[in-house]
This record gives C-alpha cells, structure tokens and sequence, in this order.
C-alpha cells in the first residue's frame, strides 16, 4: 500500500515510468475481472484499457487513501455494466457450432475442461448480478470480504450475506447438472 502511495504522488508529477510501473503491477487483475464479465477477449482488453485511462484522467484529483486497485475494480465494474447493457448475449446457436468445432479439434480431456467452464459459467449467469459480482471479487479475484463491500459500497454484514447466499444457489444450480 505504500507502494501504490508513492506512485500514486509520482503519476501526479506526470512521471510517465511511474505509470507504467502501475499498469504493469494490475493490468493482469483488471483484465481478468472484464473477462469475467465480458466474454470477448477483445472488448475485455478494451475495457481494461478504459479503466486505467479513467483513473488517469481523474489522477489529479485522486485521493489515496487505501488501495489503488479497489478504485481500479470500481471503474471497471461500471464499465462492464455498462457494456453489459449495451451488448446482449447472443443467440445460442453460435455457442453450439463453436462448441461442436472445438469437440472435433481437441482430445477428450480438454472437452472435459471446456464442458466444466461451460457449465460454470452457466450457473453465474443463472445467479443475480448482486450475488455474481460478490463470487467474481471473492473467488476469482481474491478480494476480501471487507474489500469487495467496499467496492460495491454495501455493508460488510450484506457482503457475507451475499456470498453465503451465491454458495447456496451456486450448489442447487451445480448439483442440478452433476
């Protein structure tokens, strides 16, 4: 966290090998979460790049007080609901001819890998975006509890509450396929 203060001052003298120091040091994360939400590897790219343009244009106003990366996760998920709004999933046919390609392409065990993504993202997509969000941060993006209430700006209590309550339906949708 010390880290991220002293760049966060160097960034806001305009020190540009302080800015790629921090793209470098949470690129990966950030890219991931837009992945989670953004299917197409290119508009997750675009989102992430989105995301450290805004912290940019707004450094110098920024106030550190804490982790730069949560601020980081706060403009990405705003800008991945908002291309959530405006692009749609879709139609499943697509989903099934690529499937049926790749099944002709790749040895048993990596269909196996593909069908349990497949089935994984099936059952977040059949959870409520609140309680999908709260799996995302936590489980693929290792944030804290206390973290991600930040984050989605909700009480630590509603936080658990909210996984607890992704990890029932997360069973019952999962349990369902099994």
């Amino acid at each position: 966290m010390q880290q991220d203060f002293i760049l966060v001052r160097k960034m806001q003298s305009g020190d540009e090998a302080a800015m790629d120091i921090f793209v470098r040091k949470y690129y990966r994360q950030i890219l991931q979460y837009c992945t989670y939400h953004c299917p197409d590897r290119e508009w997750a790219k675009d989102l992430t790049q989105e995301t450290f343009e805004r912290f940019f244009r707004n450094l110098a106003g920024y106030y550190h007080s804490g982790k730069a990366l949560n601020l980081l996760y706060t403009i990405a998920r705003n800008l991945c609901i908002d291309w959530g709004r405006k692009n749609r999933e879709a139609p499943g046919g697509e989903r099934e001819a690529l499937d049926m390609i790749m099944a002709d392409r790749l040895d048993e065990g990596c269909v196996a890998e593909i069908d349990d993504k497949i089935i994984m993202e099936t059952a977040m997509k059949n959870l409520p975006d609140e309680l999908r969000e709260v799996v995302i941060l936590h489980y693929f993006q290792g944030l804290s509890i206390r973290e991600l209430a930040r984050i989605l700006q909700i009480g630590l209590p509603l936080a658990k509450y909210r996984i607890r309550k992704a990890k029932e339906m997360l069973r019952a949708l999962l349990g369902d396929v099994e």
